[in-house]
């Protein structure tokens, strides 16, 4: 079976204090540092009604993550693991994901607190985050378990 090609083009770019990735957050729930969510102009009337929300979901790419694996140590414990159990950047398609806290629209710029992603990161997309839609009470967190 031949693997289809997917193309994506950023939507944006996301600016962050953060110029390296020694000292940048692991989570988005572990930052309260702000940052700022550059949505492209062409791409400016897609962000209508976005303000009702209090999160947002944004997916980016690693663009600055030249390795890939199907085993990687994670960064909370010394262990290896299969990379889609876990949120390595080290991924086949470098596809990161967060959930930040949106603070205030400024026609196509977001500003949002919880940021833990470089300065310069793609934006792929943007999703609301909707508490009865995406949180899950019973969700088990696997080999995480333990650290929390």
């Amino acid at each position: 079976m031949k693997t289809q090609e997917i193309e994506l083009s950023p939507i944006g770019i996301i600016h962050s204090p953060f110029r390296e990735k020694k000292g940048m957050p692991l989570q988005s729930v572990r930052s309260q540092e702000a940052g700022i969510l550059e949505v492209f102009r062409e791409y400016e009337l897609g962000l209508q009604d976005i303000e009702g929300f209090t999160h947002l979901i944004i997916l980016y790419h690693f663009h600055q993550e030249p390795e890939t694996g199907l085993l990687v140590k994670s960064y909370l414990e010394e262990s290896v693991h299969g990379v889609f159990a876990t949120r390595s950047p080290k991924r086949p398609n470098h596809i990161g994901i967060s959930t930040v806290e949106l603070i205030g629209r400024e026609g196509n710029l977001l500003r949002v607190l919880g940021i833990d992603v470089l300065d310069g990161t793609p934006l792929l997309d943007i999703k609301p985050y909707v508490p009865r839609i995406d949180d899950r009470a019973e969700a088990r967190c696997g080999w995480l378990q333990h650290l929390w």
